[in-house]
């Protein structure tokens, strides 16, 4: 048997975009996996459309809870905070598994650059991708807001108070370093773990199993630090739906009317994707490098 590779891990799903993780390569394979690479247009699309679907059921699940409450204040007839965590792991999951073929199914600027940085991910991709997961966020806003729109003029037609529905905001305004490190505790928490479950060395799960992992990892998130600032842990999953609440006048959106609160879900995810990723990588994964992948 040949020698085993170790691979570079460019994407959440390196397992499924390589023939061979370990093992002898498949003879006459070369020429079919060269003319097979996706083109950087190819995998933008994937990242929109992977990010799109995200925030489809992301931002869905949202507006189930807030536009159609229970008439019983003790009721949870459409299941509240739980259904919404349960949504965004579950939007999560299927955002990766349509997109994790072709770009590798990053949804998130804090995963890409996090790649960049400690994955070899190109730099020059870094950027493009991000602007198509930012802009796939915004249209599925778009198409979720006009699914609603009946329900968005009945309980808050004036949309003074309904901004939340599709972008997140800190519950402490007046301690917004409160909400900035909750988000980089969060986004640390989701790219230490991203890193692990699809670590060649450590014990995988699989590329199949990999984004239902994912999707898990945002569910605990959202359930165990989702309270101090709506867990974004992605610029794009925030600021691309905020960015459309401002162009449609929804009042107190935090870009363009209140509080200027904006930035946090964006700069916060960046900087603690890096950092749960240099833990990962320093405590776990230096003594795992002398092991050969199973």
């Amino acid at each position: 048997m040949g020698a085993r590779k170790r691979l570079v891990l460019k994407s959440l799903l390196d397992y499924s975009r390589s023939i061979a993780v370990a093992g002898e390569d498949v003879p006459g394979t070369e020429l079919y996996k060269m003319n097979t690479r996706p083109t950087l247009a190819a995998e933008l699309i994937a990242e929109f459309l992977g990010t799109f679907i995200l925030i489809l059921f992301g931002t869905g699940v949202v507006a189930m809870v807030v536009l159609f409450p229970s008439s019983a204040p003790a009721a949870t007839i459409h299941g509240g905070y739980t259904n919404i965590t349960l949504g965004w792991g579950l939007a999560v999951t299927m955002g990766i598994y349509v997109a994790g073929k072709i770009s590798g199914g990053h949804l998130n600027p804090a995963v890409t650059v996090t790649l960049a940085v400690f994955r070899g991910f190109p730099w020059r991709k870094v950027v493009p991708y991000s602007v198509a997961q930012t802009a796939g966020a915004f249209f599925a806003a778009a198409l979720v807001y006009r699914n609603y729109l009946p329900a968005f003029q009945q309980v808050d037609p004036r949309l003074e108070r309904t901004a939340g529905v599709f972008t997140t905001f800190p519950a402490f305004p007046d301690w917004p370093q409160a909400g900035f490190l909750d988000q980089v505790i969060g986004a640390a928490l989701l790219l230490l773990l991203v890193l692990a479950i699809t670590d060649e060395f450590n014990a995988p799960p699989g590329a199949n199993l990999a984004p239902a992992m994912i999707g898990l990892v945002v569910v605990a998130i959202g359930m165990s630090f989702g309270g101090m600032h709506g867990y974004p842990i992605n610029p794009a999953r925030d600021f691309g739906p905020r960015l459309f609440t401002a162009l449609v006048g929804f009042k107190n959106n935090g870009l363009s009317d209140g509080p200027r609160v904006w930035w946090v879900p964006v700069v916060a995810p960046l900087l603690g994707g890096l950092v749960g990723a240099a833990v990962y990588d320093f405590g776990i994964r230096r003594f795992l490098r002398g092991q050969l992948p199973s």
